[in-house]
């Protein structure tokens, strides 16, 4: 049923949209395509036929602030600090730096090291004398104290292995008599 309701409306709107003629008897043609006489027809390009898309508005105007620009290009002072110290972990490490905002840094950090030492580097960085660090060390470095493996044997030692059960033989049972 939906079938037919689908293909009558597609003939419905071929109809409606002038796309169905009736087909003419006695055709009849004009020219022999064999005719040298015959050429092939010219279409020139359709013209455009579409308005210019302009918008309905009026563009907006922007107008600059009236406050100074800041320039990024100029080093601003700063000052910042920060440090992690975590007793499970054994972390104990830190940074503080500062600048005055024209281009002299100076700042330090530090690092707990696995000897058990502290590292501390003191810089100092500006345009004339470039980065100049001093590292120093606090503490003392402690390694776990040596202890030899069991003692030196001049010939080796092989484990000495279980020997076999020996194996018993049993007389056999007489069978029993009834």
């Amino acid at each position: 049923m939906k079938v037919e309701v689908f293909v009558f409306a597609a003939l419905v709107a071929v109809v409606a949209a002038g796309g169905y003629h009736q087909p003419q008897h006695g055709y009849k043609q004009e020219k022999s395509y064999m005719d040298s006489s015959y050429s092939a027809p010219h279409y020139s390009a359709p013209a455009p036929h579409y308005k210019e898309n302009k918008p309905a508005y009026h563009q907006p105007e922007y107008k600059s602030a009236d406050y100074d620009k800041k320039s990024y290009d100029v080093p601003s002072p700063y000052h910042f600090d920060w440090a992690v110290k975590d007793d499970y972990t054994y972390n104990n490490f830190g940074q503080q730096e500062s600048s005055d905002g024209k281009g002299y840094v100076s700042g330090s950090y530090y690092t707990l090291l696995p000897d058990g030492r502290t590292q501390i580097v003191t810089y100092k960085a500006d345009d004339y004398s470039g980065y100049v660090a001093d590292v120093k060390y606090e503490g003392y470095a402690k390694y776990p104290e040596y202890t030899p493996s069991g003692s030196y044997h001049k010939t080796p030692s092989y484990p000495e292995y279980n020997k076999a059960p020996a194996v018993k033989y049993e007389k056999p049972y007489a069978a029993a008599k009834y």
